[in-house]
């Protein structure tokens, strides 16, 4: 299946598995995708990741629930910047998510980063997602 939002695509795959209490998601392989992902281990929203395939065949296989967490810490993913809209901001209109408690994906000229990141580089950039 063709989407026009891949990455909308991704959050929503990772949005209905955890809905129906699935261990894992598996979404089509793009470098933004494995960046997002990577991000969300990171920071322990996730429990893994793991890429599987080759070429056209690839795929990222997200692990959600963790053996060590009683309850998944994503309460909330949600798609901020759109292909119909565009959502840019400078380092000190960067958004907080929950008081801190949550973290928003800036994409800047250095690359994927958090929120935190971009305004401590004092980058701005396109707000690709915020998860809670």
């Amino acid at each position: 299946m063709y989407s026009t939002d891949p990455i909308a695509d991704m959050l929503t795959r990772i949005r209905n598995a955890l809905m129906k209490n699935q261990p894992r998601a598996v979404i089509p392989y793009s470098q933004i995708k494995e960046k997002i992902a990577q991000i969300l281990v990171k920071h322990q929203f996730v429990a893994g990741l793991k890429i599987n395939g080759q070429l056209k065949d690839k795929v990222i296989t997200i692990t959600l629930i963790n053996d060590k967490l009683p309850i998944n810490p994503i309460n909330e993913i949600k798609r901020l910047s759109k292909p119909s809209r565009r959502y840019y901001v400078d380092c000190q209109n960067i958004p907080t998510i929950r008081n801190g408690r949550g973290i928003v994906i800036i994409s800047t000229d250095k690359g994927l980063m958090t929120g935190r990141q971009a305004r401590r580089s004092k980058l701005g950039g396109e707000v690709i997602c915020s998860i809670y």
